[in-house]
């Protein structure tokens, strides 16, 4: 029977050990997962079968592959294959069928990510479209960062603007002008803050907002 997905069980198997699958999964035995990675190419298993908790030359579409490695005793699963569509997906259907809770499938578009969505996986990843979007408005625009949270919100990372120097966020009515959230500051030589309705920006002062993209950029754009 299929695990729980628990937050103390820190075990995942990763499937596609590519660029992104690989990457993924050392820095996930780094951080002290149990990582089981699994790819149809023999020297992409050698490549990181010391570096990995467990590594496997398996067809992942192959449904009794799967069940002889124990796929469905793991509560987190990562289809990170790219550039095979059809694997990607029967990989990912195959998983939900065994009844493992949390799923995260890498796509290489939006529509091959909503077929992914459609046969059942919880979490769609877009690494390419994710990082030239990012790029895109941090080469365009003010911001010393950008992180979209979901359709058609995001946080950007930017210093503070000369018109919100030396009076309270309250004062500054920043919500109403703009509508975004100032959510944390960092002062020159110190650590990240929470930000409050008191908070009294300075010179120099970096600022994280958060709110709908086109009203986070539009505030960038102000800075």
């Amino acid at each position: 029977m299929p695990h729980r997905d628990r937050p103390d069980d820190k075990r995942v198997l990763v499937i596609g050990l590519g660029r992104f699958g690989s990457s993924l999964a050392l820095e996930l035995v780094n951080r002290g997962w149990e990582v089981l990675g699994l790819d149809s190419n023999p020297r992409l298993v050698q490549t990181y079968a010391d570096a990995l908790t467990h590594t496997v030359v398996a067809d992942v579409t192959d449904e009794e592959a799967l069940k002889q490695i124990g796929a469905a005793q793991y509560a987190r699963a990562v289809v990170a294959i790219g550039s095979h569509l059809e694997e990607s997906i029967l990989a990912t259907s195959l998983l939900v069928d065994m009844g493992v809770p949390s799923i995260w499938a890498k796509a290489t578009n939006r529509r091959h990510g909503r077929i992914l969505e459609q046969v059942g996986a919880d979490h769609v990843v877009l690494p390419e479209h994710d990082m030239g979007e990012r790029v895109a408005h941090l080469l365009s625009g003010r911001m010393l960062d950008y992180v979209v949270l979901d359709a058609g919100f995001a946080l950007g990372k930017t210093r503070a603007p000369r018109s919100l120097l030396g009076r309270t966020l309250r004062e500054t009515r920043v919500r109403q002008q703009y509508g975004i959230t100032v959510v944390s500051v960092k002062r020159v030589g110190a650590s990240f803050t929470y930000a409050t309705q008191e908070t009294v920006l300075h010179k120099g002062d970096v600022i994280v907002v958060a709110g709908r993209t086109d009203d986070v950029e539009r505030f960038a754009e102000s800075t």
